[in-house]
């Protein structure tokens, strides 16, 4: 397994879950385990619907994990470590986290319309579609719609955990 690992970071409705789905459907077609991390900063996430089984036990403020014939849902009352996540996903090839900006990872930010320069520090390039003219020189430029050489970019650069 290669345990390679890459952040996304961005605006609002830039692109970057778009971008990270498609990545995932890209490499697991090429026969690759992804697994994604995305942060939820501002705890808007919730768990299942409404009125289901598995809603019902989240709201009891116990930790939950459902667990079906393909696949396991856990959702826990606490916090997770990056290495604590590592850990439960066990073997994988590629690791995608979308937003978590303080973790130390090769990072490729997504614009679309305008640079955002907040993001330039935490930055190591840029993905972004026609709507962006000018990149700058300071960051490698990825066409955002280039799924294949965004993958390359990430094969070249992401962390190896």
């Amino acid at each position: 397994m290669k345990k390679l690992a890459v952040a996304f970071t961005g605006p609002s409705n830039s692109g970057k879950t778009t971008l990270i789905v498609k990545l995932s459907e890209y490499l697991q077609d090429q026969g690759f385990k992804v697994c994604i991390i995305k942060h939820d900063p501002k705890d808007k996430a919730t768990f299942d619907k409404e009125g289901k089984d598995s809603y019902k036990f989240s709201q009891t403020k116990a930790d939950v994990a459902v667990v079906s014939p393909n696949k396991t849902t856990l959702f826990k009352q606490s916090t997770s470590s990056i290495d604590d996540m590592v850990k439960l996903f066990g073997e994988f090839d590629y690791l995608l986290v979308e937003g978590l900006k303080t973790l130390p990872l090769p990072r490729i930010a997504i614009f679309r319309n305008e640079i955002n320069e907040d993001y330039l520090c935490v930055s190591d390039a840029i993905a972004s579609d026609e709507t962006i003219k000018e990149i700058p020189k300071s960051h490698e430029h990825l066409n955002l719609n280039n799924i294949s050489k965004i993958a390359q970019w990430i094969e070249k650069n992401a962390k190896k955990l």
